[in-house]
């Protein structure tokens, strides 16, 4: 037998806890992260200064993270700005590569794969995980480290593993994971909007 669906009462109160559920961790975000932004910034803009390139990597919506990040720094945040394509690319965006990878080599290597065909010392590596727990970003963070490229973590909950493999750990205060990828979401926009700004605006 199907479910009634919620009362427009019941709706509407969701909606509203959901909204202070995420302006809350927003608010937490300001309060706990932005030291660990700032270097993130720094870290980034000394990348692209010395003729660097940023890569990103992450599964599932972490994945979308790393694309759309990517996209941003490419392409534009603010249409104000004139400025050439910042070199980005995300990982998770080749079927094939990925595919094969976890055919031939095992899923957690495919990133880690790609950082040791793409990345050079100089570069930078975007590292996203809800949890810090990933083993194919940790694994690629690994690999980052190895060629001596700078390595930022877009994590959450305690950070996990990845926390120590990092040399910037922007942790997002929350246990939950659609709270903690709307704070990946917002902090990486950041990221790409000071960048844009301090290189070029």
């Amino acid at each position: 037998m199907p479910h009634l669906p919620l009362t427009i009462l019941a709706r509407q109160a969701f909606i509203q806890d959901e909204l202070k559920a995420s302006s809350a961790t927003k608010l937490k975000i300001a309060e706990q992260c932005n030291d660990a932004i700032i270097k993130a910034v720094d870290t980034l803009i000394q990348t692209l200064n010395h003729q660097g390139k940023i890569l990103l990597c992450g599964n599932g919506g972490s994945a979308a993270d790393a694309q759309h990040l990517a996209t941003e720094l490419v392409i534009r945040m603010n249409p104000a700005i004139k400025r050439p394509a910042i070199p980005a690319i995300s990982l998770s965006t080749d079927t094939s590569m990925l595919t094969a990878g976890a055919n031939d080599i095992g899923y957690d290597n495919v990133f880690a794969r790609e950082v040791e065909a793409l990345g050079r010392k100089g570069d930078a590596l975007i590292g996203i995980s809800t949890t810090g727990r990933s083993e194919s970003v940790n694994l690629a963070l690994r690999t980052a480290r190895k060629l001596g490229m700078a390595t930022i973590g877009l994590l959450g909950r305690d950070g996990g593993p990845a926390r120590e493999l990092v040399d910037v750990a922007i942790v997002i205060p929350s246990e939950d994971t659609q709270r903690i990828q709307e704070g990946h979401i917002t902090v990486g926009h950041i990221l790409c909007a000071l960048i844009e700004r301090e290189m070029y605006g």
